[in-house]
């Protein structure tokens, strides 16, 4: 019996540890969650056991008491559910605490980013009134600043708001038949008036008519997506380093270099200033909807910013799908390699192909696009991945060897798709493109003007070494190299990891000093190792890698996993790498920033407050003859660069215009500058009516082109082409029968006089007008 008894006294006491248990596990359910979400761990498990021991017992005593308990104090129970509560409320005030941290870092950083794109537009407007003194000039003289052929766009401007109506205005310029002579063009097409366009409509729509002048508005929407650009580099740059310091650095380094980094100075209307903003915007937002730490909402907004942008940078400028083919090439080495997932590479090609087909709806089903590179290279890589559906499957050796397969794939099919579609919708006449190319890296030579003018233009030549000299006195190119062999070495080793089957993590710390793992990161190091590559070639895609190089070398200096990624390789003791990279990443920008500012912040004073003049007497001389004297029907011929200031200053209809990316214009050019070749009077003649010109200007400057590099003046060129040239002795000479057509005009003798009239002269231009029946004098 009293085995019985101790029996059944056990039975009831384990029923109550029993229940003890469940009423513990009650109170305490995350630490059944953390159990269960550590099952193999010793510590954390160990503590939940005693915890539970000890509640079961006091609560068996609380069971079996005789309410002593609630005489000496309150129960076990109830001082649990109280510190629950206090530690409930102090988690929730830590939260609360540590999301109003970053609110009020992100509102700092989206300030300052703010800040300095609206400083950088107030110092290019007064940089622009002090070199060209802007409102103290005619309207004539306002329109001559704009140098380079730019001004042409300009005189859209112009004419879409003295039209009638904005439909009337685009109506007219589809079917412009007063721009080239004998052509009736489509002038939003093939000029890519979008801006103009849409400036024009916003003028007239914010009735800012009565309060700012149209060419002010103009230049301030201009200087405006500049303060954009500089704002998006700024954000680019603060996004990868987790600091707004990086942005304002990044923004530094971009004002300091902006020969290098911007057209803006002296030539405001060109299609790329109105467009690169529009692609730092995508690059931002790109850099964003790559990182692995953002949330949902935010992913979402990049998404819908990046297509925004993507397509509105490929409707204002004619070449902006060549640029994002390079960022496409990017984007496909980091899908091979697999860095990113495999729906955020679905989402970015779904911003191209959308971006694209509205492009060319948008721009009257413009040829161009259906066979650009950028096309062909997306529908190669869908049908690459198609057939290759285990490409990411496999030991190291057959990863690298399906990857070098893919990207032969890709690339043949895209060659093959493009050539295709060449054949069913004919190009814009691109041959002489591939010709240039050919000439340019010396596989095949050629003795036509075309070819040889474009490679003597400075945007298709090589860089020279005061470009780099520039770079390295700013302290930019240095860092550059430096940030871009760590980040290089870091993603070499995540993609040796990757292709041996390591996972990725999905958020990399600090601590780790992997920063070659951010996706963002990869392929911002992509970025500018192909666009260096191609700025290396030609000095004019300078302008799209130098802005991504400040940005990139700014978050490197003040990112602490750079400095972390070193000190793991260094395998740092002697000091905490991570207090040592903190420290290192703070006070290397503030040392670059105090060196920048004591030798640049006084030159760009001196740029603000040093009186500068522009005044081109001979060519505002020139057009107020023009519009004063020449017939309504005239049509002048000249240099593709005046003939733009021509159109621009007086509207009166021009041979050609200063576009190298239309053959046609290419070649009435070329017809127009035998004036300066050893032609004969009656062949010049000839080919000036060809197009009906009235009048030719022939310009001292290219007449006497005195350069120390012979062989791309324009009279060597023609020299050249037209065969006058003769090689003796290793030596070149130029041998005609004729003299140099713009040195025996001036001689004002027969048979020059029979086809031509001196109407106008100055100190740099010389007027004759083609006489339209021929008088023979001897």
């Amino acid at each position: 019996m009293a085995e019985l008894r101790c029996r059944k006294a056990g039975e009831a006491k384990k029923e109550e540890e029993d229940a003890a248990s469940e009423v513990d596990h009650q109170h305490h359910p995350e630490d059944v969650t953390r159990d269960e979400d550590h099952p193999d761990g010793d510590t954390e498990p160990t503590g939940i056991v005693e915890e539970t021991h000890t509640d079961s017992v006091g609560t068996s005593t609380e069971q079996t008491g005789t309410g002593a308990g609630d005489a000496d104090g309150p129960s076990p129970t109830g001082t649990e559910e109280d510190g629950e509560q206090t530690t409930a409320k102090s988690s929730q005030k830590n939260s609360k605490s540590v999301l109003l941290q970053r609110v009020v870092k992100v509102f700092i950083g989206c300030l300052a980013a703010v800040t300095c794109g609206m400083m950088y537009a107030v110092y290019l407007s007064t940089y622009h009134e002090r070199k060209f003194w802007f409102s103290s000039r005619q309207e004539l003289e306002r329109e001559i600043t704009f140098q380079g052929g730019s001004g042409l766009y300009y005189y859209y401007y112009k004419h879409m708001l003295f039209a009638s109506s904005f439909e009337r205005g685009v109506y007219e310029l589809t079917r412009d038949n007063r721009t080239v002579s004998g052509q009736t063009i489509n002038a939003v097409e093939q000029l890519s008036l979008y801006p103009e366009l849409l400036s024009s409509l916003l003028y007239k729509l914010s009735g800012s008519q009565d309060a700012i002048e149209p060419v002010y508005f103009y230049i301030g929407v201009v200087f405006g997506l500049q303060a954009v650009y500089v704002t998006a580099l700024f954000i680019c740059s603060w996004v990868m380093s987790g600091t707004w310091v990086a942005g304002m650095l990044a923004v530094a380094w971009y004002i300091i270099n902006r020969p290098d980094t911007t057209k803006v100075d002296y030539a405001i209307p060109l299609r790329d200033n109105w467009a690169l903003p529009y692609f730092s915007c995508q690059v931002a937002a790109l850099t964003g909807f790559l990182s692995n730490s953002i949330s949902s909402a935010t992913e979402m907004f990049c998404y819908l910013l990046m297509s925004v942008t993507t397509f509105t940078f490929i409707v204002m400028w004619e070449h902006s799908h060549y640029v994002l083919f390079v960022q496409g090439v990017a984007i496909l080495l980091l899908d091979c390699f697999d860095l990113v997932p495999a729906r955020k590479m679905a989402d970015i090609h779904k911003v191209y192909l959308s971006s694209l087909l509205l492009a060319y709806v948008l721009q009257y089903q413009r040829p161009s696009l259906l066979s650009c590179p950028l096309l062909s290279l997306l529908i190669a890589s869908q049908l690459a991945r198609y057939l290759q559906q285990n490409m990411k499957m496999g030991p190291l050796v057959a990863r690298l060897m399906k990857i070098v397969l893919h990207l032969y794939l890709v690339f043949t099919t895209g060659i093959t798709f493009n050539y295709v579609v060449k054949k069913i919708i004919p190009a814009n006449q691109n041959d002489f493109i591939l010709k240039f190319l050919e000439v340019k890296f010396g596989l095949n030579t050629t003795t036509e003007f075309i070819p040889n003018l474009l490679l003597c233009e400075e945007g298709f030549q090589s860089p020279g070494q005061d470009f780099f000299l520039r770079l390295t006195q700013a302290s930019v190119l240095p860092f550059y190299v430096l940030v871009l062999l760590v980040c290089l070495i870091s993603t070499m080793q995540t993609i040796y990891r990757r292709l041996s089957g390591e996972r990725l993590k999905g958020s990399v710390r600090m601590e780790d000093g992997r920063i070659g793992e951010r996706p963002e990161v990869i392929y911002h190091v992509l970025h500018t190792l192909l666009f260096g590559a191609l700025a290396m070639l030609f000095q004019g895609t300078k302008y799209l890698w130098t802005p991504y190089v400040c940005a990139f070398t700014a978050f490197g200096v003040c990112s602490p996993e750079l400095w972390m990624t070193v000190f793991r390789w260094i395998r740092l003791k002697s000091v905490h790498p991570v207090v040592l990279a903190l420290i290192l990443s703070t006070a290397v920008p503030t040392i670059i920033g105090f060196s920048l500012w004591r030798e640049y912040f006084p030159r760009v004073l001196s740029e603000l407050t040093e009186v500068q003049e522009f005044y081109d007497p001979d060519t505002v001389e020139l057009m107020n003859w023009i519009k004063s004297q020449a017939p309504l029907a005239a049509v002048f011929a000249g240099s593709p660069a005046l003939l733009g200031t021509v159109k621009l200053c007086t509207g009166w209809p021009v041979t050609s215009l200063p576009l190298y990316t239309d053959l046609s214009l290419l070649q009435r050019s070329e017809s127009t500058y035998q004036v300066y070749a050893m032609r004969s009077a009656e062949d010049v003649y000839k080919l000036l009516t060809a197009q009906k010109s009235s009048y030719v200007i022939i310009e001292e400057e290219l007449c006497n082109e005195m350069s120390p590099v012979r062989g791309c003046r324009i009279k060597d060129l023609l020299d050249y082409a037209n065969g006058h040239v003769v090689y003796d002795q290793g030596e070149m000479y130029t041998f005609s029968k004729h003299g140099r057509f713009c040195h025996e005009i001036k001689m004002n003798y027969s048979p020059y006089t029979n086809y031509f009239t001196r109407v106008f002269w100055n100190r740099s231009y010389h007027v004759y007008r083609v006489n339209s029946v021929i008088s023979f004098q001897y």
